[in-house]
């Protein structure tokens, strides 16, 4: 029986010629990155079991990317960036990209694979749950505790469980209208929000590797939301430009054997797929867009690691060019070079940003921002009853903010359109396509 990609690359890491899920194995780990929330915990964890003086294994392994709660007044916020920026110091760390600097970045999942920090065969670990991110890349990325991102601190190593690895597969072409969010919502519906746990969900079939880089970020930075430990997608020719466009360090291709061993396979004809939406409070909960026009709104956030790329404000412009938002709108680009590409892309002889500014939009700076509720003087945290559509990752209780709100999570086109209704809205009524 052969292996999986992801049995593959821990094989590889490993130093193994073949690993199966469930086996216990020691990984050497080629990315750690953390960021201004779990940093400190993991750094200090680090001094008090390596020593005070303790260097970490590796300085230019190590990325470190303040992004979550950085334009605020909070004193504990403020008080966690000004912790990681001596740790960095004191540790030479090549990359370190600090808020209120021109080095600043933006939200760390789409900032690793701007600066070329994911690369197809390798590991990646990160302080945060949608580190799965980077699976994007045909590499094997998952989130893991400060006590674990000290170890590699002290070690460059893991010990790591082998998952089983679900497959997705989705045949055809997806239609203009659905993003990956739609993609990656339908899985979650299907599978429920615990189908994945502690395994791989490995997307694979024409129409997936039909998407760009930004929508396959999209579908992995998800699979957390089903339990999985990691999202992948194998590399291609999209692959290699993207990764040799931001980098010029080696990488592997890796692929899964034909004979692998998957847990379980679930097929789709990608024709088929609809604009979807998933209601409080899980993302498994999941329905047609088409079928929600009666969910009226208070507010849309478009932004986060997860709908908050270039292609993401590129769907929204298409929706909003021409038109005006009828409820609070807000617009959070996820980095620096997203922010910048706003202002560049012209959609019929406007920038997006203008379009933007015209429907009624309030733009926020780079950054994680609501997405994970954060201070109270968090751009765009929500408030006590509030109905919000959002591109982001997760509809909890209070992930946004207020224990009261109710979030529902969609793509940026659902999310656009329904802020120029003010209600759910299939984005299908907005630019000629049939529903």
């Amino acid at each position: 029986m052969g292996m999986t990609i992801v049995e593959k690359i821990l094989a590889k890491k490993s130093g193994k010629d073949e690993v199966k899920p469930g086996e216990n194995i020691w990984v050497n780990v080629d990315v750690l990155m953390t960021h201004d929330v779990t940093g400190p915990g993991s750094m200090a964890i680090f001094k008090k079991n390596f020593g005070e003086n303790a260097k970490v294994w590796n300085n230019e392994k190590i990325v470190l990317v303040p992004d979550h709660y950085i334009f605020t007044k909070n004193e504990h916020a403020m008080r966690n960036i000004e912790y990681v920026n001596q740790f960095a110091v004191e540790q030479e760390l090549k990359y370190f990209y600090p808020p209120f600097t021109n080095k600043y970045k933006g939200v760390c999942h789409t900032a690793l694979a701007q600066e070329g920090h994911t690369r197809p065969g390798e590991v990646l670990f990160g302080t945060d749950s949608h580190t799965c991110t980077a699976g994007a890349f045909g590499e094997f990325a998952t989130g893991i505790g400060n006590t674990d991102a000290a170890f590699i601190l002290g070690t460059g190593k893991l010990w790591v469980k082998v998952p089983e690895t679900m497959r997705f597969t989705f045949e055809g072409k997806f239609p203009e209208y659905v993003m990956g969010k739609d993609v990656v919502l339908k899985v979650i519906g299907d599978i429920g929000f615990d189908g994945a746990t502690y395994k791989c969900m490995q997307f694979d079939g024409d129409a997936i590797h039909g998407f760009n880089m930004e929508e396959r970020m999209t579908i992995c930075n998800m699979a957390i939301e089903a339990g999985g430990k990691c999202g992948i997608i194998e590399p291609d020719e999209i692959t290699v430009e993207y990764v040799t466009e931001k980098t010029d360090k080696p990488f592997e291709l890796i692929y899964s054997d034909k004979d692998a061993d998957y847990s379980a396979e679930y097929k789709y004809n990608a024709n088929e797929m609809e604009p979807i939406v998933a209601k409080p409070f899980n993302p498994g909960n999941t329905d047609l867009a088409k079928n929600l026009g009666d969910v009226k709104l208070d507010r849309a956030y478009i932004g986060s690691c997860t709908g908050g790329k270039t292609t993401d404000f590129v769907a929204a412009a298409k929706i909003l060019k021409g038109r005006k938002v009828a409820i609070e709108t807000f617009i959070v680009p996820s980095t620096v070079k997203v922010e910048e590409a706003l202002s560049k892309i012209i959609i019929d002889g406007e920038t997006c940003m203008e379009i933007f500014e015209k429907a009624g939009c309030k733009i926020g700076p780079p950054s994680c921002a609501a997405c994970l509720g954060g201070p109270v003087d968090t751009f765009g945290r929500t408030h006590a009853n509030e109905v919000v559509i959002s591109t982001t990752n997760r509809n909890f209780p209070g992930r946004m903010g207020s224990m009261d709100s109710q979030v529902y999570l969609a793509s940026p086109y659902t999310a656009a359109a329904s802020a120029v209704t003010g209600h759910i809205t299939d984005p299908r009524e907005f630019l000629g396509w049939e529903k």
